[in-house]
């Protein structure tokens, strides 16, 4: 080959080579672009989703004293407030009324009639066996309950009667005090201002919204991101031939892993959300209910659940953490570092057998095609557990029914973490291939 050839040769080798850098730099600027908004979104569902579970937490709802005194009070201040004798009460009242004065006649003048032994009582006996007619007496007895019975349910005195029950109702309830209120006052006035709403149905219909828009622009960066590492892959395809280019496009696809690996890591993973949907108990003919109650949230990243793992006082928890941290999380980004090392750097570091070992030979260290399972069969596992639980505390009869909601789910940072596994085996597939013919 002649000096003009090879020059020629050369020129083509570096335009090409800089067309193949600035096409999958665009795809690479892009994947990041939307896993930063990916993760952003992550972050931002996992604050709306807590700031939910705080203020619908149970501990200020069905577990709190003042919310039941709050509830049975407005329930006897009904009652109270709409207390009337109507005409078959009154009759039936007239009736005990009636009853109670015969039996009290036949009490006293079975004591008057018994043998006495002092002078006043044979006195009393003789003036009452002469003077009082016992059929007259009781004759007597429906109008004088009748009286008794209209003095009761005058509008008077039943107001009285109201006033009575109703204040010492309020006693009641001043005396009934639960050391939440104060805090769950100052959280929901705090979320009211922070989402702009005044209420809690309006609260609730914002969190709802919020997540919704949350859910669908998730999963569009989701799709667009994956969309960028399929179109890098789809090159490896169209160039298979042309083995000038394979170095640099498989240091490009290490980058678009690397980002894989890096929003995978820090997204959620998984979601955990268990929810009492509704309680409503039948009480005095009155409905007594509590709305949205949370049993339980939690959500994790990858990263977080291994800084839990960390932060523990237990030992063994402890391990596991920096173990986890090591094999999925730091090995995979030294292998990453030591493949582009190998495919690009000096024949002396490429074929340093450190590099070589990482590049080629410890992938059986990696961890993060484990993690995906594990996450998996956790998210399986804790799905069936609160699905039975929950079960346990539904009840559905005439004074009590409850309903309850399990919303655990994977979340987009678990896709993200799989497409990082399966692009990274791909990739390594592709090393082992074009090993013999890359350039160094």
């Amino acid at each position: 080959m002649t000096t003009e050839q090879h020059n020629q040769a050369a020129r083509k080798f570096g335009v090409a080579n800089i067309m193949l850098i600035l096409g999958l730099g665009i795809l690479l600027f892009g994947e990041a672009w939307y896993g930063y908004h990916l993760q952003a979104l992550s972050e931002q569902r996992e604050q709306i989703k807590r700031d939910y579970s705080t203020l619908n937490s149970i501990t200020f709802g069905l577990l709190s004293v003042d919310q039941w005194r709050d509830k049975i009070g407005d329930i006897v201040n009904s009652r109270v407030s709409g207390f009337n004798v109507t005409p078959e009460q009154k009759e039936a009242l007239q009736a005990q009324v009636e009853q109670q004065l015969n039996g009290l006649i036949n009490k006293e003048l079975a004591d008057i009639n018994k043998p006495q032994k002092s002078l006043v009582g044979r006195i009393k006996k003789l003036a009452v066996n002469k003077f009082v007619d016992e059929d007259q007496v009781h004759a007597l007895v429906p109008i004088f309950a009748r009286t008794i019975v209209n003095k009761v349910t005058d509008p008077v005195n039943t107001e009285r009667v109201r006033d009575i029950v109703a204040s010492k109702v309020n006693e009641l309830e001043a005396q009934t005090y639960d050391s939440t209120q104060t805090t769950a006052n100052a959280v929901a006035a705090y979320m009211y201002r922070k989402y702009n709403v005044a209420d809690a149905a309006q609260f609730g219909r914002e969190i709802s919204s919020r997540l919704a828009s949350n859910v669908v622009a998730s999963y569009n960066y989701l799709y667009r991101m994956l969309g960028c590492v399929l179109a890098a892959l789809l090159l490896w395809l169209l160039m298979r031939k042309m083995v000038h280019l394979h170095a640099t496009l498989f240091f490009m696809s290490l980058l678009f892993d690397l980002v894989l690996l890096a929003v995978g890591i820090t997204s959620s993973v998984i979601e955990v959300d268990a929810q009492l949907r509704s309680f409503n108990l039948v009480l005095a003919g009155n409905n007594l209910s509590f709305n949205n109650q949370d049993l339980f949230f939690q959500s994790k990243s990858i990263v977080e659940i291994i800084q839990t793992l960390v932060s523990q006082t237990k030992p063994d928890t402890v391990v596991v953490g920096v173990l986890m941290l090591l094999f999925i999380i730091i090995l995979p980004v030294v292998r990453i570092i030591a493949k582009g090392i190998h495919i690009l750097g000096y024949k002396a570091w490429a074929e340093n057998k450190a590099v070589l070992y990482l590049a080629f030979n410890s992938a059986k260290w990696d961890m993060a095609d484990v993690m995906v399972v594990g996450t998996l069969m956790t998210y399986i596992g804790l799905n069936g557990i609160l699905r039975s639980e929950l079960s346990e505390i539904e009840f559905h009869n005439s004074y009590l029914n409850t309903t309850t909601g399990n919303y655990t789910s994977l979340q987009p940072g678990y896709f993200i973490f799989v497409g990082y596994v399966v692009f990274a085996t791909i990739l390594a597939a592709i090393l082992n291939r074009i090993r013999p013919r890359a350039t160094h």
